[in-house]
């Protein structure tokens, strides 16, 4: 049974699917699973494999949601005892579960190709991000070396490259674009997208100038406050590769609900 549910977690991990693995770790006197049992629990709440049924089951599945949601390992025990006093069960023993969230590995799409946007792809890509770039000048795309593990360079429309690579919950789009015209175009598209971190780069004054278009063109606050500007960490950066420090520090304090902005 291990084996198929290790190859359903692949499967999910490669589906950027996140999941829980739930094992049961240890147990003693009568318990309806033994050590080494597994389940996988998914974001809906559906799940394959079982660690026992019944209650257990069930607040096990409330417990892997929670997991997920702070994207932390968790142990958890019950005593299967005393319905009455709480127990989720009446076997007589006691369980001890292990629940390991599996995310998909983070994105960080990097629009706009000129040398900060190579410089975040670098960075990036180092810090074990998979990455996808985008720009809609054909030739600086191609110019772009993408034969780092992880790294796709895209050109063309940009609502077509959002087709072939999804922008899901563990992306975060790192906008480095020329001038506020590119910006007007583009982040409906992205607003449209479940990421949970949009930064734009560019002076306060440039974001005030495109928010109000984009205001004009029927974009609500509520979607306009997501976008991130000035993107970045405050550090006084100046080169691109500093820029680029600057702005995947804040990535990095968004992925751990930790965000400077």
């Amino acid at each position: 049974m291990s084996r198929e549910i290790y190859a359903e977690l692949l499967a999910a991990m490669q589906a950027r699917r996140p999941v829980v693995l739930a094992t049961v770790t240890d147990s003693r006197r009568s318990v309806p699973r033994r050590p080494g049992s597994k389940m996988l629990v998914y974001s809906d709440g559906t799940t394959s494999g079982t660690i026992g049924g019944g209650e257990m089951e069930a607040r096990v599945r409330a417990e892997a949601a929670d997991a997920l949601a702070e994207g932390r390992p968790r142990r958890i025990s019950y005593g299967l005892i005393d319905p009455s006093a709480g127990d989720p069960g009446v076997c007589g023993g006691e369980v001890e579960l292990y629940l390991e969230p599996h995310m998909p590995q983070s994105t960080v799409y990097v629009i706009g190709l000129g040398h900060v946007g190579k410089a975040v792809i670098e960075l990036a890509s180092w810090l074990g991000h998979r990455v996808v770039g985008w720009d809609d000048r054909a030739e600086i795309a191609d110019g772009i070396d993408d034969s780092a593990d992880g790294v796709d360079i895209v050109s063309g429309d940009l609502a077509d490259a959002v087709a072939r690579f999804p922008i899901d919950e563990q992306t975060r789009v790192v906008m480095v674009t020329r001038h506020t015209g590119i910006d007007v175009d583009l982040l409906p598209v992205l607003l449209a997208s479940p990421a949970p971190y949009i930064g734009l780069m560019g002076s306060r004054r440039r974001w005030a100038n495109t928010r109000g278009k984009l205001e004009a063109a029927g974009l609500s606050a509520d979607q306009l406050d997501r976008v991130v500007s000035p993107i970045g960490v405050e550090i006084a950066a100046e080169t691109p590769a500093e820029i680029a420090v600057s702005i995947l520090a804040q990535v990095i304090g968004d992925e751990r609900g930790n965000a400077n902005r």
